[in-house]
């Protein structure tokens, strides 16, 4: 699709956002951390839909470690999202910033 003819016409533009917008909210990947004791279920809007914990995560001398684990497992499921991103919808490529869509 060229680029120049979208934005001859503005209404096939605001449709191919829309169809890019409701892709987005498709998409669903899960990060893990600590060998998968901790999983992050995101969407591709960057919403956190799951938090699954495996009860040995859950040790109430060493929260600070839990704590630690889900952020890294967002962190994970976050990149995954990206990732998902650039392969299915094709965001990313070419210099698209992520932020130009609340990402």
């Amino acid at each position: 699709m060229n680029p120049f003819d979208l934005l001859k016409n503005p209404q096939a533009l605001k449709e191919q956002f829309a169809k890019v917008q409701e892709e987005i909210k498709k998409i669903e990947e899960t990060g893990s951390a600590g060998g998968g004791i901790v999983k992050v279920t995101m969407n591709g809007e960057f919403e956190i839909l799951k938090v699954e914990l495996n009860p040995i995560a859950v040790d109430p001398r060493d929260i600070q470690m839990l704590q630690d684990l889900i952020v890294a497992a967002s962190h994970d499921a976050s990149s995954r999202i990206k990732a998902a991103l650039e392969n299915r919808v094709g965001l990313g490529r070419n210099g698209i910033d992520f932020s130009a869509f609340g990402m």
